[in-house]
């Protein structure tokens, strides 16, 4: 069966279809960074992680780019409030995000392209826009003409028309620059105070649309296989990244287009406008284990709504309860099972798992089919915790490997994962990793699988490739 995503663009499920046989190239929008990351960020990147081990395990090289946006207005004002600098505030939640993403066990990505370090790209992307007559300079700033790129409205639906008759009587000094009222700022003049760059309109800093185009062009070039986010930001922000790349390169920006639902508390959505929000490291100081928040998660379409409430995450903990007795039936009882075969595998339920999450990611399905396994291998664990016996059974094996495998695609793993970075990687993480670099390594993605074994060494596990298998043990 074929992987299908839903693109918002054309508003259908479409089989995927790689620019490049066998490659992906991966945008996502990142945070800015003024403050802690709540639930609802942890979703989004939970969400995308997922997707990245789902098609890496497919036998896709994936490179992923998320960037950081670290000059806004949000950020100044966090700055002045602090008394500090913007640069000093941005990394300081940059290193917050890491922290907290990796609790999660979401993987960091391939890069992490910041806008001020892109200013150059920023500023030949606007100035392709202005000779193209897309684009122009007024006192200081710089506006998109939207009226110029006939196909402005494609990603979100909504028409030039109904967004003038619903703009209201504005007439400040900003929109008395423009010509129309839903053009919007390529490049912002500077202000007293503000931090500011130079360039060919005085000095200034770019709006935050173009950031993304920018460092998407400057990555990967015109055209990307999946751009992704959360659904807050079809319209304005990516709707306006299509307009500006494409409306500088007459091509595709992105050929998917992939949006989470959102996450709601008491019916709104999470959001720090609305100060509703819960940190993910309150959350997870409580404390909680961040694999409950995963699971969550990912008992939810990603397209969907997510109602956070007690009762949701209670039944997450039973629910991770089930697959961490699952997942550590083979590391503590393989010498009583005699398990010997470490490329076993439940072939059916690989199948039953793919089947369900090659239609759009669909992890509730998933992870049905690893409760059915986890659920099997509990029932073993309780009769050997009481003392008693079970003949050998090589399928049963096979179970358990396909459990960790596929609780791995989801990055799923028993054991604090922030550990992981350390000293103590634990079983069924060594286990999942192996797993996923064998999948690697049958796709031909040699560097991934290398990547994989070169972490695995970092972290003190030396493997051992045989006919039979991948064996390991601990430096």
């Amino acid at each position: 069966m074929a992987l299908t995503l839903y693109n918002t663009q054309t508003r259908t499920e479409e089989p995927f279809t790689p620019l490049e046989p066998g490659k992906v190239k991966f945008y996502c929008c990142g945070v800015t960074v003024y403050d802690a990351c709540h639930l609802g960020h942890g979703r989004s990147y939970m969400v995308w992680d997922v997707l990245r081990r789902y098609l890496t395990w497919r036998g896709y090289a994936v490179e992923y780019v998320q960037n950081f946006t670290d000059i806004d207005d949000k950020i100044l004002n966090r700055a002045q409030k602090d008394g500090s600098t913007m640069a000093a505030v941005s990394d300081r939640y940059i290193a917050e995000y890491f922290s907290d993403m990796r609790r999660l066990n979401i993987l960091d990505a391939d890069a992490y392209p910041r806008v001020t370090e892109h200013i150059p790209q920023i500023h030949a992307l606007i100035q392709t826009l202005i000779d193209r007559g897309i684009a122009y300079a007024a006192e200081g700033d710089v506006y998109y003409s939207v009226e110029r790129f006939p196909q402005y409205g494609k990603l979100s639906g909504r028409k030039l028309a109904d967004l003038q008759a619903g703009a209201g009587g504005r007439v400040g000094t900003e929109e008395q620059k423009k010509q129309h009222p839903f053009d919007f700022a390529l490049w912002k003049g500077a202000k007293p105070g503000e931090p500011a760059w130079d360039s060919p309109w005085g000095p200034g800093r770019p709006g935050w649309h173009i950031e993304c185009s920018a460092m998407v062009r400057s990555h990967f070039g015109d055209t990307i296989d999946i751009h992704a986010g959360g659904g807050d930001l079809i319209f304005p922000h990516h709707e306006n990244e299509i307009a500006q790349s494409e409306g500088a390169s007459d091509r595709p920006l992105a050929h998917y287009w992939l949006h989470n639902g959102m996450v709601k508390i008491g019916g709104d959505k999470m959001s720090k406008s609305l100060q509703n929000f819960v940190t993910i490291r309150d959350f997870l100081d409580r404390p909680t284990d961040p694999m409950v928040l995963r699971l969550f998660v990912l008992q939810a379409h990603y397209r969907k709504p997510l109602d956070f409430t007690p009762e949701a995450i209670a039944s997450a903990e039973n629910g991770w309860q089930t697959l961490t007795e699952g997942l550590q039936l083979g590391n503590e009882f393989a010498t009583d099972l005699a398990w010997q075969n470490p490329q076993s595998r439940d072939l059916e339920a690989s199948d039953r798992f793919q089947s369900a999450m090659d239609q759009d990611l669909n992890t509730p399905n998933g992870l049905a089919v690893l409760f059915e396994l986890a659920k099997e291998l509990r029932k073993v664990k309780n009769i050997l915790v009481h003392g008693g016996v079970v003949e050998p059974n090589p399928a049963l094996e096979g179970r358990w490997r396909t459990l960790v495998e596929l609780a791995g695609v989801l990055g799923l793993v028993a054991g604090e994962p922030e550990a992981e970075s350390t000293a103590g990687l634990s079983d069924e993480a060594i286990e999942t990793l192996i797993a996923q670099r064998a999948a690697a390594r049958k796709a031909k993605n040699f560097a991934e699988g290398d990547r994989i074994r070169d972490q695995l060494k970092a972290a003190g596990i030396v493997l051992v490739d045989k006919p039979e298998g991948t064996l390991w043990h601990r430096e």
